[in-house]
């Protein structure tokens, strides 16, 4: 007796279950909506335009880019956090998701705790750049030519606050040099300058500089990441030139609301590292000079609470105040 009424509570347990996943919606059951705190163009939307194709075939429902710019890409990411956490809103986020919880303590959203990380697409180093007629090929010929005119050298950067004017901070202070900055409104501005010698250096992320760099309208000194991107292996980093260690490099990921259910996020994950393993995803990401990366959940959500307390710690330490 005791064994039957066990099994019929068994059953009738699977059975409640069953019914009640039976009751749930398909995921997804509608379009995606990724949204892209930049205009087009820009590293995450290109990331993000690269990557939803083909997850959209393996989701089965389509992924709509939705560029929402401004802010330091904040809006996008305040519409991600207050949206329906069912995994049908997501952002596409650059390192400027963590300069901006670094620099704006009073953001409408807590940048890590607000989302479920779901993976790191891609990382692409800042380039350390120059106008070909600077007399430094190396890092540490730049140091030198640096200490030896120092606030004398001028860099271009797209805007300031941003991971390219963080990345020329860090260096400054770990180098011991100093140099001015001269910001412009994005790349499209600041490429110009170096070519024509406005400004003798820039720091630029990778994609937006290397097409100048292949054709040698622009000198690549250095990148800044702790290796070699494979989009440009002949080019340097900082760490191996002579300051150990360094480490500045763009990087996008994708996020959703927090409260998403795992298996949403666990399902985006495997989608979308799915994409970033393939050949021709890859090969698409190293021609636009970003690595493909790939991460868990877990891995992501450490690595950008990491990126905060990092930047957290050069603004405060550079005396860098929101413009």
């Amino acid at each position: 007796m005791h064994r039957n009424q066990l099994v019929r509570i068994v059953s009738a347990r699977f059975c409640t279950a069953s019914l009640a996943h039976a009751g749930e919606p398909a995921y997804p059951s509608k379009p995606i909506r990724m949204l892209v705190g930049f205009p087009t163009g820009g590293g995450a939307d290109v990331a993000a335009r690269v990557i939803a194709p083909r997850m959209s075939e393996s989701l089965g429902q389509q992924i709509i880019i939705d560029n929402r710019p401004g802010a330091g890409s904040a809006i996008a990411s305040e519409i991600t956090a207050k949206a329906v956490p069912d995994g049908h809103t997501l952002v596409m986020i650059g390192s400027s998701h963590a300069v901006n919880a670094a620099l704006y303590p009073k953001l409408p959203f807590k940048s890590a705790d607000d989302f479920n990380a779901v993976v790191l697409v891609a990382t692409a180093p800042v380039a350390i750049t120059a106008n070909p007629a600077v007399p430094a090929r190396s890092v540490k010929e730049l140091l030198a030519l640096a200490k030896a005119k120092p606030g004398q050298l001028n860099y271009g950067s797209a805007g300031v606050n941003g991971i390219n004017h963080l990345a020329a901070e860090l260096l400054k202070r770990t180098a011991g040099i100093d140099l001015t900055l001269v910001p412009y409104k994005g790349v499209a501005q600041a490429l110009p300058a170096v070519m024509a010698g406005e400004v003798q250096l820039m720091f630029s992320s990778l994609p937006g500089a290397v097409a100048a760099i292949r054709n040698g309208r622009i000198i690549a000194i250095a990148v800044t990441s702790s290796k070699r991107s494979n989009a440009a292996p002949d080019i340097p980093t900082v760490s191996e030139s002579g300051v150990p260690g360094f480490d500045a490099s763009s990087w996008f990921g994708i996020l959703a609301p927090a409260g998403t259910p795992k298996p949403v996020v666990a399902r985006l994950n495997k989608e979308a590292l799915k994409a970033v393993e393939s050949k021709d995803i890859q090969e698409a990401l190293i021609r636009q000079g970003m690595d493909p990366t790939g991460s868990t959940p877990a891995e992501f959500d450490a690595y950008l609470r990491s990126e905060i307390a990092k930047w957290t710690r050069v603004a405060r330490e550079a005396k860098i105040k929101p413009d």
